[in-house]
């Protein structure tokens, strides 16, 4: 039974689908006027972690990411480097998805942008004005919210307390301050659309509403993004979707917590604005996604170097594992396999742990756990081909689940002849004779082929000379 933190009651609950086996799920995607920072990456490497689980235990996810490419944002950063906005958002939007990629995140099933919605947008905006919901006011189109009754339910705040809220914008052309922009009216100069209330661009939050209706309809299972999100983004696609279609837009809502640099918010004028891509270029991608999931995602994260550095321990332990692994296989004899009962106790650890709202620290112990559990079992020489086998197909199987061991991949030259393999293995057979003058010669004669072996802890190590 998964479980998560839903925001939008304040408590852990089953998740439970509208069609048992399917899960529609929205992911507020960038808003691509720059490279994305350190913060971005959580969201996109947590509930990547999430779908991969949800398909792991049989379900089939239909997985929505939009790309914000109409914003104000895009205009001045266009501007700067003297480029159309759409010249813009495009390039951004490559960029995104390399880092996407270098991050080992899935691709969405839908990734929609706000360009190609505009007839959408405002069709939808027209239903909230028909449901008089809106009104247009000058070239702009505002939302009522004091219509909408449950306005602040998501964030658990009161209209009152909004009211005398700081993020309440002040502007002439609102009945009401609390009321937010639909659509707004902008100079034909301007990256713009027609509209039945003159050019103009939409709103930041109608686009979501908009774009999760069309890709999974009125209601969907499970909504997630940034704590940042949570007012007034996600507070305003809830009054925009529910007043417009007359029910409950999402069923969950799952919110990632922020991330600060050395006890520091992260911001360009405390100059601790980190990108991605710098991070990895000297790191690498995979540490950076094992950096993201290896705290509970609801729990702030303290980025720093030494936590940076750890990860990436945490990550050269793992592939030691692998190729420990790898390398008894095919040093091992066949024989019995007996360990069935002890893999099967880690893999049930790593499920419940993800089942209890996607705990993947928990996960992350459990996958800790099967690897000295299997450096045990590889620096035995009696353990069978088998059940190394077994061991190794487990261990790579949680570590796809997290979305890990991608980065470095065994190349041609570093794999291992057979005739190297063959040799070593009768040196095994001689040593257990206890014929160490045969194995001595063998041992001579894996050399001329330019390798060498030792016993370590974990078994025998094949270098190559």
């Amino acid at each position: 039974m998964i479980q998560i933190f839903n925001t939008l009651t304040n408590q852990k609950e089953e998740f439970k689908t509208i069609t048992p086996g399917q899960a529609n799920v929205y992911v507020c995607g960038p808003t691509v006027y720059n490279y994305i920072h350190i913060g971005n990456a959580r969201p996109v490497c947590v509930f990547d972690v999430f779908r991969r689980f949800l398909e792991y235990r049989g379900c089939q996810v239909k997985f929505v990411q939009n790309y914000t490419d109409v914003n104000d944002k895009i205009i001045r950063q266009a501007g700067l480097e003297k480029i159309t906005p759409e010249a813009c958002a495009e390039k951004y939007i490559q960029e995104y998805q390399k880092d996407a990629q270098g991050l080992n995140v899935l691709p969405a099933t839908v990734h929609p942008r706000v360009s190609q919605y505009m007839d959408k947008i405002i069709e939808f905006i027209q239903v909230l004005i028909d449901k008089n919901y809106a009104y247009p006011s000058g070239n702009d189109v505002y939302y009522r919210t004091r219509k909408f009754k449950d306005y602040g339910k998501l964030s658990n705040q009161s209209l009152d307390d909004l009211q005398a809220g700081a993020r309440v914008e002040i502007n002439d052309l609102k009945e009401d301050a609390l009321d937010f922009a639909l659509w707004k009216g902008c100079p034909a100069s301007e990256q713009h659309w027609n509209s039945p209330w003159g050019t103009g661009r939409p709103g930041w939050h109608i686009e979501c509403s908009c774009m999760a209706k069309d890709c999974l309809g009125d209601t969907i299972d499970l909504h997630c993004g940034g704590h940042d999100l949570i007012f007034p983004h996600h507070e305003n696609e809830i009054a925009q979707s529910e007043a417009a279609n007359g029910v409950e837009f999402s069923r969950y809502w799952m919110h990632n917590g922020h991330i600060n640099i050395d006890n520091k918010k992260m911001s360009k004028s405390e100059g601790n604005f980190l990108l991605v891509r710098d991070i990895a270029k000297a790191y690498g991608y995979e540490v950076i996604r094992y950096l993201m999931i290896q705290a509970q995602y609801r729990a702030p994260m303290n980025y720093t170097k030494e936590l940076l550095d750890a990860c990436k321990a945490s990550l050269d332990r793992l592939y030691e594992c692998r190729s420990t692994i790898r390398r008894a296989v095919a040093q091992a004899q066949s024989g019995e396999n007996q360990a069935g009962m002890v893999f099967e106790n880690f893999k049930q650890q790593f499920i419940a742990a993800l089942e209890d709202d996607l705990n993947t620290a928990d996960a992350l112990s459990a996958v800790f756990g099967l690897v000295r559990e299997l450096n045990i079992m590889a620096s035995n020489s009696e353990t069978s081909r088998e059940q190394l086998q077994e061991g190794l197909d487990l261990f790579e199987e949680l570590n796809s689940v997290l979305g890990l061991l991608y980065e470095r991949t065994e190349t041609e030259s570093e794999k291992i002849p057979e005739a190297v393999l063959k040799l070593v293995e009768q040196r095994a057979q001689a040593r257990k004779k206890k014929d160490f003058a045969e194995a001595d010669r063998i041992r001579e004669e894996i050399r001329n082929l330019g390798y060498a072996v030792k016993e370590t802890r974990q078994g025998v190590e094949i270098q190559k000379l």
